[in-house]
């Protein structure tokens, strides 16, 4: 980050305000982390995204990963009961399924969030002109 901003001119406050969006993104990832909510590689990309977002992009990119999250989780627990193998119908369906938390791979989330708000960061405005 810091060479390709010092050569493209960032000036010094923005990339102050990067550097301190990314650690407030950090601190709030390892939260997430501590309550299991999303893995310890998760808070690192959110961290790195928001080093590379800045504050005011920040806020859109947590939120199309928040929007792109729930749209995974729910396609991941769609799939998880597509493909559950009988019992359907059974009694046992509602104890058999009610401890069971399909695992969702919330990185690609993060990667879509970051790739939607890329274009309302400053890299795109500084290269637009």
């Amino acid at each position: 980050f810091l060479p390709a901003a010092l050569v493209t001119g960032m000036p010094i406050w923005i990339m102050s305000l990067q550097v301190a969006t990314a650690a407030v993104l950090l601190a709030l990832g390892f939260g997430l982390f501590s309550f299991g909510v999303v893995g310890g590689g998760d808070a690192k990309m959110m961290a790195a995204a928001g080093l590379w977002l800045g504050f005011p992009c920040s806020i859109l990119f947590i939120t199309f990963s928040a929007l792109a999250g729930g749209l995974l989780a729910a396609a991941m627990g769609l799939w998880f009961l597509v493909t559950m193998e009988g019992g359907m119908h059974s009694a046992w369906f509602d104890k058999a399924v009610a401890p069971l938390k399909p695992s969702v791979p919330y990185g690609f989330a993060l990667a879509a969030g970051a790739i939607l708000a890329t274009p309302f960061s400053w890299w795109m405005r500084a290269a637009i002109g």
